[in-house]
């Protein structure tokens, strides 16, 4: 009799795992609070196109994507841009949301997956402490395993009991607030810097870009702190300013998300659990972009689901599913998660100092083969400190980077300790130490 797998939500990485899940023989069901043609926000996103290949997923229509222009990174007080030159190969695609949902939700369902939409979830249904289940508006839905895949702030997560040590709630500095709208552009003559990422802008912690598209001026505004569609109005100003092709009419967009941006949970799996992309934390930390993150780990999870032939679902037979992600992929979003933290505590006069001195230059914005997000290219060089004869005009900062490159180097330790095999207290330790090291230092 075949397993029943059940999906809670429908995230990218559930239903790429669903599908390969399926196409192996499971009875798999997605659960998903949303309307079919609801699923995904109004606008678009960049991602590794190998990341499909990956999952098994197919390659979209051509008429469907795009190659993604490089990147120009601006200091808060926008004198020293930095701007990156991606090797054409390594160029990541760039879709709208739905037609990415629509092209895995289509694959998906030709494997087998049934996907029930219109289904609110409100939490787990647990047998002591294993997960055997989800409680929905139309009543508790029973099976094998759950895949976590609600997002963020997953209900299911939330509603876990303590003994299984997974992570609740996010904690400060842990998501963004994102307001993203397409304005109508205000001016045809073409800007030089087309795609235009602004760190700590107008002093704010956070992010913020334009983008300058054939139809459209994409803006995106990030920030630690919650603020509403209205203060996003006037926000925008700043970038208007900078920016004579952003327009003030929202052509799409115009809405608020949340976006975890740190580093992925420390204990992903339960007996009977997993948890994956956004409920996982499986994204850039700097700025949140994890389609292929989740894709790739979806692989990892369904051949680990696959492999267990004592069909238990246990925290012991999943686990490997997470030592396969931290090695491939979650280790190296550490110093990402690091590096947002020194971020969150910098001021702008700091950062500043960072690109006027040639500190953070294009050496630091680089991608490889292996790059899997947006903003995946933004890697730590701990040839950084070499360059002490800039730092050292700034004792405070050259502390605080000093600092960084040290919690680098431990984060980089806590993560090849991880227990290889499970056991609760030594799992459940080693991620203590492990998200220790997260928590902003004063």
């Amino acid at each position: 009799m075949a397993k029943r797998i059940i999906v809670a939500g429908g995230g990218h990485g559930g239903i790429a795992c669903a599908a390969q899940l399926a196409a192996a023989g499971y009875e798999v069901e997605v659960y998903e609070k949303h309307a079919r043609e609801n699923m995904g926000y109004d606008w678009t996103d960049i991602f590794d196109p190998k990341s499909l290949r990956y999952a098994h997923l197919p390659m979209p229509a051509k008429d469907k994507y795009e190659y993604k222009i490089n990147m120009t990174f601006v200091p808060p007080s926008g004198n020293t841009l930095v701007r990156q030159d991606v090797p054409e190969n390594e160029l990541e695609i760039k879709m709208e949301r739905r037609d990415i949902y629509d092209l895995i939700i289509t694959h998906a369902e030709k494997n087998g997956v049934k996907f029930f939409f219109n289904t609110e979830i409100k939490g787990a249904v647990m047998a002591g402490d294993r997960v055997i289940g989800i409680e929905t508006e139309k009543g508790n839905i029973l099976g094998d395993m759950v895949i976590d895949a609600c997002g963020c702030e997953s209900v299911v997560r939330h509603s876990l009991p303590d003994i299984c040590g997974i992570q609740k709630h996010t904690n400060s500095f842990e998501k963004f607030y994102v307001y993203r709208a397409f304005y109508n552009k205000a001016s045809e003559e073409e800007p030089e810097d087309k795609y235009k990422i602004y760190m700590l802008p107008n002093g704010r912690t956070g992010i913020g870009w334009v983008a300058a598209e054939e139809e459209y001026a994409d803006l995106l505004i990030g920030e630690f702190e919650p603020f509403t569609v209205e203060e996003a109005e006037q926000k925008a100003e700043f970038f208007r300013k900078d920016n004579p092709i952003l327009g003030d009419k929202v052509l799409r967009g115009g809405y608020m998300a949340e976006i975890p941006v740190r580093h992925p949970l420390s204990i992903m799996v339960a007996d009977g659990y997993a948890a994956i992309g956004d409920s996982a934390f499986m994204t850039v930390p700097i700025i949140g972009s994890g389609l292929a993150d989740a894709f790739k780990a979806s692989k990892m999870l369904a051949d680990t689901i696959i492999a267990d032939k004592s069909e238990t679902y246990s925290a012991e037979t999943l686990w490997d599913y997470q030592v396969q992600y931290y090695k491939a992929l979650g280790a190296g979003m550490a110093p990402l998660a690091l590096v947002k933290l020194l971020l969150a505590k910098i001021t702008p006069q700091q950062l500043d100092y960072l690109f006027d001195s040639e500190i953070m230059d294009a050496d630091m914005l680089t991608i490889s083969a292996d790059s899997t997000s947006l903003g995946s290219m933004l890697s730590f060089d701990p040839s950084l400190l070499g360059k002490a004869k800039n730092l050292m005009k700034d004792k405070e900062l050259t502390t605080t980077i000093i600092r960084l490159g040290r919690d680098i180097g431990r984060a980089a330790a806590i993560c090849a300790t991880m227990p290889k095999i499970y056991g609760r207290y030594n799992v459940q330790r080693w991620a203590k130490g492990y998200d220790r090291l997260f928590r902003l230092k004063k």
